[in-house]
């Protein structure tokens, strides 16, 4: 991926609509927006292009210069992080609200830092709001645009000033990136995890059950292969999600895992396999995707307990016999370096293509007293989808299809992925996975 692209980034203080601006200018609905304040804690990217101008866009958590609490500074934190590599900077306020104390002690640090700040004025949906506009020249900047992030009012007159001094680049196709999700219960350690892959403290990391609750995603480029790793919300029981907050960040956690290639999902040693580990995996197995499973926190249990651990985990989640078990400590950062060879062996089994002669080869050699097969071809990759032409109709039994699944796999591979097997006999065609 391009890394010299300039970089934009959005700041402002809690609630202002800073999310909606983002998805607004990426198209995409990468971070949650809500009415609550707060809801973006930590730093979103995305790619945006306007007018032939591509370049990065970040989006940071609602800014309180002078909140000393813990999270309100982490987000601080995080927000200098960007502002540093910010080529120009969006400041957004609320322009259907007075200009508060808080935006002031923004505007004087962003002041401060001598970058290119343009003022967006948002919820600016009439002509009366426009008119209001010139108030906030007295924060100290010269360049004020009022805008509609939700309505989409303004926006072009704001990207024209921004990305005026970018360069045009003509668009180029790229070689598709790993995409890897990062899924689990709250508070078992995705966001320590992912900042020990990137070597980087990209994701807010705290004591607090919950912290995460946009999905952070981070590319990088490991020996030549492009990932981007995901990290999403920890996923309650539905009876703890009472927040429309929480409820957002479960259907965003389970839209990621729908578009992830390879899911990594996150355990907790120390308190070893419970019941909603097993609800979360039967997402990502029912959504076809690659799965590694990764026990964290192993450096807290005593030495010599793996194989039992491994048994109880296989007993546990009988439907993942497939997926390998990385014992990691992603605070200490052991067994992190494994994660990447893994990652690489899942995607490439779950996009691997087998000719129609090679499985025709591979399927002379089996023999099943229930039916005959006659033909054998595959359909899909992520996951590895085959049709399976029988002499008669309907699915296979179900200790069949596990038999072809696991000889499937001992002759191909297929490490880490659902196989999805499908019959079809005299024009009939049923599915089972």
């Amino acid at each position: 991926m391009p890394q010299d692209n300039p970089t934009v980034v959005i700041v402002g203080r809690p609630n202002v609509g800073k999310s909606t601006l983002f998805n607004r200018i990426t198209g995409e609905r990468r971070s949650i927006v809500g009415d609550e304040p707060g809801i973006t804690r930590d730093r979103i990217h995305g790619q945006a292009r306007y007018d032939d101008k591509p370049f990065e866009l970040i989006d940071t958590g609602g800014i309180v210069v002078s909140d000393a609490d813990y999270i309100p500074g982490q987000i601080l934190k995080q927000a200098e992080y960007a502002l540093e590599r910010a080529d120009q900077i969006i400041f957004l306020v609320d322009g259907r609200a007075e200009i508060t104390g808080s935006d002031r002690d923004l505007a004087q640090m962003l002041l401060r830092i001598g970058k290119p700040v343009s003022v967006a004025v948002n919820k600016a949906d009439t002509g009366a709001k426009d008119a209001l506009a010139h108030e906030f020249y007295s924060l100290g900047m010269s360049h004020v645009f009022p805008i509609s992030a939700e309505h989409n009012m303004g926006i072009d007159a704001l990207l024209a000033h921004v990305t005026e001094n970018f360069p045009d680049v003509e668009a180029e196709p790229k070689p598709q990136a790993i995409h890897v999700a990062i899924i689990g219960r709250p508070n078992v350690g995705k966001s320590t995890l992912l900042n020990a892959l990137t070597g980087e403290d990209r994701a807010i990391v705290s004591p607090i059950a919950g912290t995460t609750r946009d999905s952070v995603d981070v590319h990088m480029l490991v020996n030549g292969t492009e990932y981007m790793f995901v990290d999403t919300a920890g996923i309650r029981r539905k009876g703890k999600t009472t927040e429309m907050t929480e409820k957002l960040s479960v259907v965003m956690a389970r839209r990621n895992i729908r578009m992830a290639h390879v899911v990594l999902l996150v355990m907790d040693a120390t308190e070893g396999v419970v019941g909603l580990d097993a609800t979360i995996a039967g997402y990502a197995h029912e959504g076809g995707r690659a799965i590694i499973i990764c026990v964290n926190k192993w450096d807290q249990i005593p030495v010599g307990q793996k194989r039992e651990f491994e048994r109880n985990l296989r007993d546990e989640l009988k439907f993942l016999d497939y997926a390998p078990v990385v014992f990691l400590s992603a605070q200490l950062g052991t067994g992190v370096k494994e994660l990447f060879r893994e990652i690489r062996i899942t995607y490439e089994s779950a996009s691997k293509r087998v000719t129609t002669g090679e499985l025709n080869r591979f399927v002379e050699s089996l023999h099943f007293e229930e039916r005959k097969i006659l033909y054998i071809t595959q359909a899909s990759i992520r996951p590895p989808t085959f049709i399976v032409f029988t002499d008669k109709s309907g699915p296979m039994h179900f200790s069949h299809d596990r038999f072809l699944v696991n000889q499937l796999r001992k002759r191909f591979g297929f490490i880490g992925t659902p196989v999805v097997i499908k019959t079809k006999a005299r024009n009939t065609k049923k599915k089972h996975a």
